[in-house]
């Protein structure tokens, strides 16, 4: 169990050490701009750099600690959700589609949450406390929304706290602190 956290918080450390080494670099390139003389293609890369960079990260992160607690199969499981339970049986094909599902899934939460920071300045403000809130948020749309619409129909909820726990240190926090940093 320690070893979960620790990792997570290896992983959460790696990727906030990162994040000021990109944009240090950006900075240096002459493409930063202040105030309201920001242009429109700067804002829109900004955006584009936010989400990719934090639906990236918490991607990468979610599906290591995933693939090392349960084994290096659980593509298979996401892609389950669409094809049903004879995904399980399937080929690299199968693996390669929940890859690719898995990691929709983190860019539309990244897309989300930078849409809804727009509209809510306090979500860039506050990165450590909205990001926690909105990892909860995506655990919880996904246990009691997604899993029992998916292919499989399940509604397991007896791993619904310590999933909540991983996903809010896993997912919301590298988006959170991605969309503060990129999305200015």
């Amino acid at each position: 169990m320690w070893t979960h956290f620790f990792l997570e918080f290896l992983f959460l450390l790696l990727f906030l050490l990162g994040i000021k080494g990109i944009n240090r670099t950006i900075e240096k390139s002459g493409y930063r701009m202040i105030g309201e003389s920001v242009s429109e293609p700067m804002s829109r890369r900004n955006a584009l750099l936010a989400i990719a960079v934090g639906g990236g990260v918490a991607g990468v992160v979610d599906i290591l600690q995933a693939s090392i607690e349960e084994g290096w199969d659980i593509p298979k499981v996401v892609a389950a959700g669409l094809l049903g339970p004879q995904a399980f049986h399937g080929g690299v094909g199968t693996w390669f589609l929940g890859v690719f599902l898995h990691f929709f899934i983190a860019f539309s939460a990244a897309a989300v949450y930078y849409a809804a920071s727009r509209r809510l300045p306090f979500l860039t403000g506050y990165p450590l406390v909205c990001g926690l809130c909105f990892g909860a948020w995506v655990d919880l749309v996904m246990h009691l929304i997604v899993l029992p619409l998916s292919a499989l129909h399940t509604q397991d909820l007896n791993n619904l706290l310590p999933g909540l726990l991983q996903k809010m240190v896993v997912v919301g926090l590298p988006i959170s602190f991605s969309v503060r940093r990129f999305a200015r």
